[in-house]
């Protein structure tokens, strides 16, 4: 039987904590929605919520998921900022979103991710 051990980063609260999120700008629209790998979701509002999620094999310890519900902070470049000063991570996207034969694709951290429709 293999063990699972949860990591929760920031609680689903921290949104109301810190305000409301940075809406997201015009030229970055192309990145709000839900995308989906294998082992990771995340889910990018309008108004500037992101919700994610990361499972990866911690080896020793079992599965270890990640999770992040916070307000987006910022754009960097394609990058982008989520939490509150002080405790935030920055999301690195290697690919922004763009479509092949019909599907919306971009890579974060180094997983490639698919807009669900």
């Amino acid at each position: 039987m293999r063990k699972q051990t949860s990591l929760v980063v920031l609680v689903a609260a921290l949104p109301l904590l810190s305000g409301c999120g940075q809406r997201v700008p015009e030229d970055k629209a192309a990145f709000v929605g839900e995308w989906h790998a294998r082992a990771m979701d995340v889910e990018l509002t309008k108004d500037g919520i992101v919700h994610y999620k990361r499972v990866t094999d911690g080896t020793a310890i079992g599965e270890v998921t990640t999770t992040i519900n916070a307000p987006l902070r910022r754009f960097e470049g394609d990058n982008f900022v989520v939490g509150i000063p002080f405790l935030s991570t920055t999301f690195e996207v290697s690919t922004p979103p763009h479509q092949e034969a019909g599907t919306w694709k971009m890579v974060v951290d180094g997983l490639e991710l698919t807009r669900a429709p």
